[in-house]
């Protein structure tokens, strides 16, 4: 047994608090004193940077696959964003999910689904999980980004950032704009995030053979940019495009796609066919058996 899977499994009660507050806070936007359109589409537009771009294209496929490059202020630019999303620096982001690759949906994958739906979903979060990233274990899986300060000072002051940001929309719109553009949209980028781990690595179906139960689900794909993919996206982690197929909507790959053509994006990798082939299962859209 490693120095890291003899450390107790812990409950995270900082997490669960601030989760339980987050949605609290987010009902509350709902009321009539913290409702207005304006803000309403605040909080619309800031789920699309922060989880769409920060998330998604940044944390996920940029820092965590190197699925494409591009030029170094605009990626620490795109790491800020991904940082307003509040789920965790990019160092920690991008080591837990580099590690849930390497053991999914197994002993030492942090959101195993064979522990549950709610588990994978969020109780990962803060119940006690031998499985979860541990301090120790940051540098093996996200040696590349620790090594850099500007990724560091981030992980240090995400709860910072988050505060200036609530303060600049209380400033502009008072407090419907925090409630809408601070707790409505961070609780709607959790759900969506965490529905590719429980969602999607439990319904759907599977076009390539994988040794996970990662599932291409169309409606998570539709709310998480593309991410809902997710078989694909196991199959060929290094891709930065996941919707493979005509049909399968990826507008992280649109977004990506555009980035390209104006010469931003570079080093844009994709599965070539023979890669594909290799994987195929023999009937297109083969179903999980025994679905969460």
């Amino acid at each position: 047994m490693t120095a890291v899977q003899a450390l107790p499994a812990q409950r995270n009660y900082t997490t669960a608090v601030a989760l339980i507050a987050i949605h609290v806070c987010a009902v509350l936007a709902f009321l009539p004193v913290f409702f207005s359109w304006p803000a309403f589409f605040v909080g619309v537009a800031l789920y699309f940077i922060t989880g769409g771009i920060g998330i998604t294209l940044g944390y996920h496929r940029l820092l965590t696959h190197r699925s494409f490059r591009i030029p170094r202020p605009l990626e620490y630019l795109v790491a800020l964003v991904g940082t307003l999303a509040l789920q965790g620096g990019p160092v920690w982001w991008v080591a837990t999910h580099r590690k849930h690759h390497a053991h999914s949906d197994a002993a030492g994958d942090p959101h195993d689904v064979h522990r549950g739906w709610i588990w994978a979903h969020i109780e990962w979060l803060y119940r006690s999980n031998r499985d979860r990233l541990h301090p120790n274990e940051v540098k093996r899986w996200a040696k590349d980004l620790i090594a850099d300060p500007f990724y560091r000072f981030l992980g240090r002051n995400e709860v910072t950032l988050q505060i200036a940001l609530g303060l600049a929309l209380f400033l502009i719109g008072g407090w419907s704009w925090v409630f809408w553009g601070v707790f409505a949209r961070l609780a709607l980028t959790y759900h969506c995030t965490w529905l590719v781990n429980s969602a999607a690595h439990s319904s759907g179906y599977q076009s390539f053979r994988t040794k996970d139960r990662s599932m291409n689900c169309w409606w998570v794909a539709l709310l998480a940019y593309g991410e809902g993919w997710h078989n694909n996206h196991h199959a060929f982690p290094f891709s930065a495009r996941h919707g493979l197929k005509w049909y399968e909507f990826d507008m992280t790959w649109l977004t990506i796609r555009v980035l390209r053509a104006l010469r931003i994006a570079r080093n844009v990798r994709i599965p070539t066919h023979e890669m594909m082939d290799r994987l195929r299962l023999p009937q297109r859209g083969q179903r999980a058996e025994g679905s969460l």
